[in-house]
């Protein structure tokens, strides 16, 4: 299985929502990945809306299908609102976070035991409406049998505690940790994805997991086009894939 890579543009809205027009333009630089190869787009609307909007959502529902196969990625909490936005725009791919409304950025996976009752119709009602949906966890295989009972295709792991330890002696433990994660929940019939804190620097070692079927990275690459240009921090990502 080849990695997808899903190129997250909440930092591009950000940096539009504070000039007040649209530029830059989220739609453009979607054009920009998709075209140099990247095989989706990742936007993570949160109810504030201080970066993603759920305009934005609609926007890149129609820019997707400029590129056959590429794939609309939304990630976010499955409040009311939220939902209808999905339903309505009906990207290929609903990622479910369990995100505060204040939060700065995802910092756990699902508890699947403790809201797996809560889960398990909102899945169905995605799926009804063609969406694949998948779940944002940690690498527990103890909570990762739970999401096949519940549903979902799919599960997204929450890959910070494997970046923050990249430079530790520890490492190694750590990457089999999301190693054994990634074989039990493709035991499970599950793909597995994989996001958070990953940069050109880790992406590499944690790609010799095998079977990990898509990445989502967002604040890694804007920062590294900062350094390095939009394009060429985009091709050096597809590499490493390819590689």
């Amino acid at each position: 299985m080849k990695t997808k890579l899903s190129v997250n543009l909440n930092k591009i809205a950000l940096l539009r929502n504070s000039r007040g027009r649209n530029y830059p333009s989220v739609e453009g630089f979607a054009r920009k990945a998709l075209a140099w190869g990247v095989a989706g787009i990742t936007m993570h609307p949160r109810p504030d809306q201080r970066h993603a909007t759920y305009e934005d959502v609609f926007e890149l529902s129609k820019v997707v299908t400029e590129y056959p196969g590429a794939e609309l990625n939304i990630e976010g909490y499955p409040t009311d609102d939220f939902l209808e936005v999905v339903l309505k725009a009906k990207p290929e791919q609903c990622t479910l976070v369990p995100d505060e409304p204040n939060q700065v950025t995802s910092d756990h996976g699902w508890d699947v035991k403790a809201q797996g009752e809560f889960l398990k119709p909102i899945i169905t009602q995605l799926q009804d409406a063609g969406v694949r949906v998948s779940l944002f966890m940690d690498p527990d295989v103890d909570q990762i049998s739970i999401v096949k009972d519940l549903g979902a295709e799919r599960i997204e792991l929450y890959t910070e505690e494997f970046a923050s330890t990249y430079s530790d002696a520890g490492n190694t433990e750590v990457l089999n940790l999301y190693r054994k994660a990634t074989e039990h929940a493709l035991n499970l019939g599950l793909d597995v994805n994989a996001g958070h804190d990953l940069n050109l620097e880790n992406l590499g070692q944690f790609l010799t997991i095998e079977g990990i079927a898509e990445v989502s990275i967002g604040h890694a690459i804007i920062v590294e086009s900062l350094e390095m240009g939009f394009e060429s921090t985009i091709k050096q990502y597809l590499q490493i894939i390819n590689d």
